[in-house]
């Protein structure tokens, strides 16, 4: 990424010392770190006319370029500002602030005269000293350094303001005849000097109609109109088209922009500080619609054939056009043969170069399948660009243009490895983004996050990796691009295995508890088997006894041992109390073994509620076992109560049987005393005979 400069205010790039223009260092310095394309704005008019004001808005900014209002002019020199290009990110805009020009017709008259002494030396070759104006100096350099240059004038266009930039402009060609040895009879000398400028005319304080034969015009159209030629072969009229026709050819691309009076006259001192909604709401339009065709049409300073100028190359051609202005000395023939064998070198250089680009671009398709393969095409278009070289190289004696060629190539070389490794690694990024996307759908829904999950998506991975392998026209890219993109899934793997570990961890945890729960319900089976033998047993041992007890009662009332059969009645009874007893102390039992199942059944519960599923299931088995139990405690008090009956029933034929014996007793006592009555009787019967 190019470096930032950061100019917080601009910086003197060129001023006169002792009637000599000298270069500001640190201006260049800055320059030179430059290495964006810059788009160079530089301003040239009349002193007081408002050129700073146009200079900080361009900036951004209300101050900067330095605003007088007085007789005195304030900005001496060129002054530079290097800012953002506000609409080309990767341009640097250089923007160019001129002293002020003194008077017109003066200026004309010195402008003049220096064309006419660099036309003598250009045809003597000698150096010439004399005193040069130093706003022609400044004039001519803005406009060969710039890119767009800004011509400022007051009111309207007239004649002076047009052979003014004549001169300048025919002027500024002699120069670059002076600084170009290689023009010393060499036709295809462009290829060394820069393009010319683009053509912006500010009106200042206009105050004319814009129209012509009666319909309105444009501000282009107003320019136009004043530098068309007339017809005619006069002599006058050939003095009237002359300047024009030079300033059309000098200028191709040429725009005018009309500025009204900003504001009140007496507040044209605080300029610098007024608002825009201080000023005449049509000026701050005007000034918009300027900056907002600058920052848009304004084209980075280019040298012809196509070099754009970044900032270090901008510093070169300050060195040289001041220099060229300090001292006019033109070069020996030598030097500029050396000089014209440089520049037909380097344009060999640029050609060959240009061809190698064209047929590298045709040739390969990026990437290609091996690294010999861009090989093969780039010797065949090196041999083919060494070729082109020597066809249009001029003097390359020591062959150091050739050595430069080499490196070049060399470095187009690398340049395209370097893209084939970029054009392999984007077409394999997007393959496997393309082919490995449903698997990342599915890991995002969480379809492998299961019990052996794992293993799916490892079989999954390796069907992918078969389909990658596939494709055609990875480049040598492949196998690094697929194992980065692995190595960046290698936590999504883990997570999937830790997942899927943990789950058959909890399936094992599950299915032991299931077995317990089995064993669980079978010892619960045993045991009411176990509790049905025993009550079955004591049924039949209670109807076994109820038997004997009916058998006993028919002894008894054989033999009418009324007290024994009670006794034994009692004691019967006892075991039938004591055989209850211990029923209930199983029941019990079976109570606190329902209770034991309970509470592991609640801790199997607690276990399982990280699964709803679980949970469920749990609370399905739980509830059964409530059930059952609910069954079991329904059983007990139904067999309870039953036992609660029938000691209620052998209660009640115990009173009954008791109430018999005292029936029988009574009756016995009675025949008893019957059979004494009648013993009595009998013994008495005797007496009374």
């Amino acid at each position: 990424m190019a470096p930032v400069i950061h100019m917080p205010e601009p910086l003197c790039l060129v001023k006169n010392t002792n009637g000599r223009l000298v270069a500001n260092p640190k201006a260049l310095t800055i320059l030179s770190a430059i290495t964006q394309p810059v788009v160079v704005v530089a301003i040239v008019g009349l002193c007081r006319t408002g050129k700073s004001y146009l200079m900080n808005r361009l900036a951004g900014k209300s101050k900067g370029f330095s605003i007088r209002s007085t007789v005195q002019p304030h900005t001496k020199g060129i002054w530079m500002w290097c800012v953002p290009h506000p609409k080309k990110p990767d341009h640097t805009l250089v923007l160019l602030d001129t002293e002020g020009l003194g008077d017109v017709e003066k200026l004309n008259a010195g402008c003049q005269r220096e064309v006419a002494r660099l036309k003598a030396r250009s045809r003597c070759a000698q150096c010439e000293s004399g005193d040069k104006k130093n706003d022609t100096q400044i004039f001519v350099l803005a406009l060969l350094l710039s890119s767009t240059f800004v011509y400022n004038t007051m009111n309207k266009i007239d004649q002076r303001d047009i052979d003014l930039l004549h001169y300048v402009t025919e002027l500024s060609g002699l120069l670059r005849t002076v600084s170009s040895p290689d023009l010393d009879g060499i036709e295809d000398a462009a290829d060394f000097v820069s393009i010319c400028p683009d053509l912006v005319w500010t009106l200042r304080d206009f105050y004319l109609d814009l129209e012509a034969h009666g319909q309105l015009i444009t501000a282009d159209e107003y320019l136009e109109n004043s530098l068309r030629p007339k017809q005619g072969t006069d002599q006058g009229l050939q003095n009237f088209n002359l300047p024009r026709l030079c300033i059309q050819k000098f200028f191709t691309v040429k725009k005018c922009f009309i500025f009204y009076l900003p504001t009140l006259r007496k507040k044209l001192a605080q300029l610098e500080t007024l608002r825009d909604d201080d000023l005449d709401p049509e000026f701050v339009q005007q000034v918009a619609d300027f900056c907002s065709y600058i920052f848009s049409h304004s084209n980075a300073k280019t040298l012809l054939g196509g070099i754009k100028v970044n900032g270090s190359r901008l510093e070169s051609l300050v060195l040289t056009y001041v220099n060229a202005i300090s001292s006019g000395d033109l070069p020996c023939m030598e030097d500029a043969v050396l000089a014209l064998a440089e520049i037909k070198n380097l344009a060999a250089v640029q050609k060959a170069i240009a061809h190698y680009d064209q047929q590298m671009f045709q040739k390969v398709q990026l990437p290609t399948e091996t690294l010999q393969e861009l090989q093969d095409l780039h010797r065949a278009s090196e041999r083919e660009a060494i070729e082109v070289f020597m066809k249009n190289s001029f003097k390359d004696v020591d062959q150091g243009f050739q050595k430069k060629l080499e490196t070049l190539l060399e470095a187009r070389q690398d340049d395209f490895h370097k893209r084939n490794s970029e054009a392999s690694l984007d077409r394999c990024s997007a393959l496997l983004q393309d082919i490995f996307h449903p698997l990342e759908g599915d890991v995002k829904r969480g379809i492998y996050l299961t019990a052996g999950g794992h293993r799916l998506y490892v079989q999954k991975t390796e069907e992918l990796k078969a389909k990658y392998y596939q494709e055609p026209r990875k480049g040598i890219q492949a196998e690094e691009a697929l194992q980065k993109y692995l190595q960046s899934k290698e936590s999504v793997r883990d997570r999937i295995l830790q997942t899927d570990l943990a789950l058959i961890e909890r399936e094992k945890e599950m299915e032991e508890a299931h077995v317990k729960a089995e064993v669980l319900k079978a010892e619960e089976q045993r045991m009411w088997v176990a509790v049905l033998r025993q009550y079955q047993q004591m049924m039949e041992q209670r109807q076994r006894i109820l038997q004997e007890q009916v058998r006993q009662m028919e002894r008894n009332r054989m033999f009418q041992h009324p007290l024994q059969q009670r006794a034994l009645d009692l004691r019967h009874h006892c075991q039938i109390l004591w055989k209850i007893t211990e029923e209930l102390e199983i029941c019990m039992k079976i109570n606190e073994f329902l209770r034991v199942a309970e509470k592991t059944l609640a801790e199997e519960k607690a276990k399982r509620e990280s699964s709803e599923k679980e949970k469920k299931l749990h609370e399905q088995k739980v509830k059964k076992l409530l059930k059952k139990c609910e069954n079991l405690t329904r059983a007990f008090m139904e067999f309870k109560a039953k036992m609660t009956e029938e000691i209620r029933v052998r209660e009640s034929l115990l009173k009954e049987m008791n109430e018999r014996i005292k029936m029988l007793k009574a009756k016995m006592n009675n025949n008893n005393e019957s059979k004494q009555n009648t013993e009595m009787t009998a013994l008495q019967r005797p007496r009374k005979q």
